[in-house]
């Protein structure tokens, strides 16, 4: 009956982990998107593909000591700089990569800012993450390890989409300025120094979403 029961914990903690990291990835796979967007085809999936494991592995070991991690200061306003960078580059008309050494510069940029941004983006949900685990690395590595191809495959669709359909180019670039702006706010150093109450926090998100717009817009006009 023990075993059963352990059985039974372990299922139910493993579609628990799947279920809360799917819900709390998709920023993840709008900034991933956003990074390879400018990228040709093959580049392109080999940057998320490459980016997204290594941004796991990292987001594994974070989780895994994440008690500590989410009191490092600085590291969510630099994830949020980073994040409000990769989102005002969505509306940037870049000419094609056509030699081989700018194929290779765009790629590692992309893989880079792939890697910063998820691991940064994901310091919020680590400890849900790392309490459903409850320090069982197997089952921590087996339900992020399940989710990673979904998220892959959102962020390819999402960035097939934005080629296709420029209004998208303004929702990924609005969510994302929110998302960098939520990141610098509950940023610890912001938290002890300032203790923003929450009308600050959602001023500044509706900052960063109309700051990256707004850019946006100046940037496509002047192109």
């Amino acid at each position: 009956m023990n075993l059963i029961q352990r059985n039974w914990q372990f299922i139910v903690s493993l579609v628990s982990i799947i279920l809360v990291d799917l819900t709390l990835s998709g920023d993840n796979a709008v900034v991933i998107a956003a990074a390879a967007k400018s990228l040709p085809g093959r580049l392109r999936r080999r940057a998320m593909i490459a980016g997204a494991a290594c941004a796991v592995i990292a987001l594994v070991t974070a989780t895994y000591f994440a008690a500590r991690l989410l009191h490092v200061k600085f590291l969510q306003i630099v994830g949020g700089a980073a994040v409000l960078w990769i989102a005002i580059g969505l509306f940037r008309e870049e000419p094609p990569l056509e030699k081989s050494a700018a194929h290779l510069a765009g790629f590692w940029k992309a893989m880079w800012f792939i890697i910063v941004a998820d691991v940064t983006m994901s310091t919020d949900n680590m400890l849900a993450i790392a309490a459903l685990a409850q320090g069982n690395l197997t089952l921590l590595l087996f339900g992020l390890g399940v989710s990673i191809p979904l998220v892959i495959f959102a962020s390819g669709l999402l960035a097939t989409l934005m080629d296709r359909y420029p209004v998208i180019v303004y929702i990924g670039g609005a969510l994302l300025g929110r998302v960098a702006g939520q990141m610098i706010m509950t940023d610890e150093f912001m938290v002890q120094r300032f203790a923003p109450s929450n009308a600050w926090r959602y001023a500044l998100e509706a900052a960063g979403t109309l700051g990256v717009l707004g850019a946006g817009w100046w940037m496509k006009r002047k192109a």
